[in-house]
């Protein structure tokens, strides 16, 4: 694990260190169980200690897609438990953040402005791929949160998403991208062994983002190994896009924060300064 430093206080939102805007994260969240995983827990509450304390948090999950692009919930309401056969203590996990009314009708003005249509579903909870990382990240539930869905899975598309959304870190909005860097559930293991496969998307990964190949990522499913097996279905990977678009695709201050692998899965996360 990589970049862990000290955390700031409970005070009001902070930036960087150079007053400048707040970075932009793609984290891999985890199922449920990721609450059982301590390394896991640690390394996620290490990070968001050592980040800025943002004035909110912007969430987009692997788990929430729908078209045209839908704002959740400005209020407290309950969760979205989208998921089954998990063991009962799971579905009575609570995250009453506080909504993000004011953050909801910025990303309006910013999307609607550059003609991205914008719908509201105010019922909409949380779903895993948001509180189940922000359980570890800010457990008091005390940083307001807006989830917005994901409108496409075409990378270009995300990506363009996110540099509307960019304006959003001058104004101490941690803008998060949640999926998991490798994602097929039938090349999961259970005894700590990696896929090939995994372990070589992986390394692509690393590397791509290491030299800043913005277009290599957009074309992953062309350019990356074994692209297809690491995601049969690309939601998982598409969320990283929207946080690439998010640091208007300059990747010089990109690094992973945390790698490894859990159940043979790429557990890869990075942050973009």
């Amino acid at each position: 694990m990589a970049g862990m430093g000290a955390g700031t206080d409970a005070g009001a939102p902070k930036r960087g260190g150079d007053g400048g805007p707040m970075p932009a994260i793609y984290l891999s969240h985890g199922a449920p169980p990721l609450a059982d995983d301590t390394l896991w827990t640690g390394q996620l509450a290490g990070w968001s200690a050592a980040l800025p304390r943002p004035a909110s948090v912007l969430m987009v999950s692997a788990h929430w897609e729908a078209a045209p692009l839908a704002l959740g919930a400005t209020t407290t309401v309950p969760l979205v438990y989208d998921f089954w056969g998990f063991p009962e203590h799971y579905y009575q996990v609570t995250y009453p953040a506080p909504g993000a009314p004011a953050l909801a009708e910025d990303v309006r003005k910013l999307l609607r402005a550059a003609g991205t249509p914008v719908a509201d579903l105010p019922d909409r909870g949380l779903d895993h791929g948001a509180y189940v990382p922000l359980v570890e990240m800010y457990p008091r539930a005390d940083v307001p949160v807006l989830q917005i869905s994901m409108p496409t899975l075409d990378p270009k598309e995300l990506f363009d998403i996110g540099r509307k959304l960019a304006p959003l870190r001058d104004d101490g909005v941690l803008i998060v991208g949640s999926g998991f860097f490798t994602h097929n559930l039938r090349a999961m293991t259970m005894d700590g062994s990696v896929p090939s496969v995994m372990t070589e998307f992986d390394h692509w990964g690393q590397e791509v983002l290491a030299h800043g190949d913005l277009d290599a990522l957009l074309d992953f499913q062309h350019k990356a190994p074994a692209a297809r097996l690491a995601h049969p279905r690309t939601e998982h990977f598409a969320p990283l896009f929207v946080t690439l678009g998010a640091a208007t695709g300059d990747l010089s201050g990109a690094r992973t924060v945390i790698d490894g692998f859990w159940f043979g899965l790429a557990k890869r996360s990075i942050e973009v300064a």
